[in-house]
């Protein structure tokens, strides 16, 4: 049945608990298959965001729809490999590597890749994260290191990241001492954001 089937037979509560559960039963299935087959990874984004607000307190986990994960460029024929398994085709738009659900291929809904040790876009101060700076948070969890995800929320710097910052201050998560380990630029977002929250 189509989505706009759908939405004449369910209340819009009922779309969202689906479209929410829709996003984490394709999470934890690539990260799951992913770690099965020994390809390094790590999640980035809102969903590592999630992980690491969930340490300190679930209630403050904020819903995301995206899914992000760090890869090596090594890895990616192996990573290919893995999406194939769970009918997943891999496709690059305007650049952005995803994987796309082979009876939905619809990019809101794709799992896509970030380049680890590499600019997310040119103009981007810093690179991304490298493989190896990941915590294991939980089996089949691993999550961009909590400095790392601050400095690409930084980087990236759109309202969401913002959103993402204040959650992760407002659980403690992120204090004044992170500041000097930022380049200036990075600290000079950062800053307004802990003072706002009286930090």
């Amino acid at each position: 049945m189509s989505n706009l089937g759908l939405s004449s037979v369910l209340n819009p509560w009922q779309l969202h608990r689906m479209a929410v559960d829709d996003v984490q039963q394709r999470f934890q299935r690539i990260t799951a298959a992913l770690c099965e087959a020994g390809v390094p990874h790590a999640i980035v984004g809102g969903q590592a965001v999630a992980a690491w607000v969930s340490t300190k307190d679930p209630d403050a986990v904020r819903v995301t729809k995206d899914v992000d994960i760090l890869l090596d460029r090594n890895s990616l024929p192996q990573a290919k490999s893995v999406a194939l398994s769970l009918e997943m085709d891999y496709c690059e738009i305007v650049g952005v590597g995803m994987f796309l659900e082979r009876d939905n291929p619809n990019p809101r809904r794709a799992v896509h890749l970030l380049w680890a040790g590499e600019k997310v876009r040119p103009e981007y101060e810093t690179i991304a994260a490298t493989i190896d700076q990941r915590e294991l948070l939980a089996p089949n969890l691993w999550v961009v290191a909590l400095p790392e995800l601050v400095r690409m929320k930084l980087q990236a710097n759109r309202d969401q990241d913002r959103v993402h910052l204040r959650d992760m201050i407002d659980v403690g998560l992120i204090g004044r001492e992170i500041l000097k380990t930022l380049p200036p630029t990075l600290a000079e977002r950062l800053l307004p954001l802990l003072v706002d929250a009286g930090r």
